[in-house]
């Protein structure tokens, strides 16, 4: 009998889908895998649109998400990996910080708890630069809300395993991209969020 269950959704970002592995857990997968305790229950329901942007995903995701909440005690959460979205590379950061905001700020008043994974990096040196900045509005906008954030960005964009995997996986993350973006999340904030020790280490 577990004493806890969790229902998580998981909205944003193509990494979610684990598009480009070969065993087919992507990052989501790897940290899911870890997570495991014995009174404890998660379901996992991945809401992914493809190609999808930060404005579209505003737009999208309660009608996604509010017809699943569970309306017993289990509790609703829900994961939010921002996109790469190419509509906000060509403009400002106020844009982008105004899309996720009104997720975050719908999301509690939904009484769901939210966790922010950031964009990972690009393989083009313009397109990481201002996603360097849409990283850092975007983490500001979570520490306001004190949503956890993780940062995907700064570790990986000049990680020599992580660009070597993304550069002969046609531009998607392979297998090692995926352990590494699972390890940012499970070692910065995920156990915490949940409100479990970390199963994973050995007493």
């Amino acid at each position: 009998m577990h004493t806890r269950n969790i229902r998580l959704f998981s909205v944003g970002a193509q990494t979610l889908t684990g598009a480009g592995d070969a065993r087919g857990l992507g990052w989501l997968g790897r940290v899911l895998a870890k997570t495991q305790a014995p009174d404890l229950l998660i379901e996992s329901y991945p809401l992914v649109f493809p190609g999808e942007t930060t404005a579209q995903l505003a737009d999208r995701w309660e009608n996604e998400v509010l017809p699943r909440l569970a309306t017993d005690e289990t509790e609703n959460r829900m994961l939010l990996a921002v996109p790469q979205d190419p509509l906000e590379m060509a403009g400002s950061s106020a844009r982008a910080r105004l899309h996720l905001a009104n997720t975050l700020d719908r999301a509690a008043q939904h009484n769901i708890a939210t966790f922010v994974v950031g964009p990972t990096p690009a393989q083009d040196t313009a397109v990481n630069k201002h996603l360097a900045q849409l990283n850092a509005a975007y983490q500001d906008v979570a520490v306001r809300r004190e949503v956890p954030y993780i940062d995907a960005f700064t570790d990986l964009v000049n990680h020599q395993n992580f660009n070597e995997d993304v550069m002969i996986n046609d531009g998607l993350p392979g297998q090692a991209a995926y352990g590494l973006i699972a390890w940012l999340v499970l070692n910065r904030g995920w156990f915490e969020w949940l409100g479990i020790t970390d199963p994973n280490i050995h007493r």
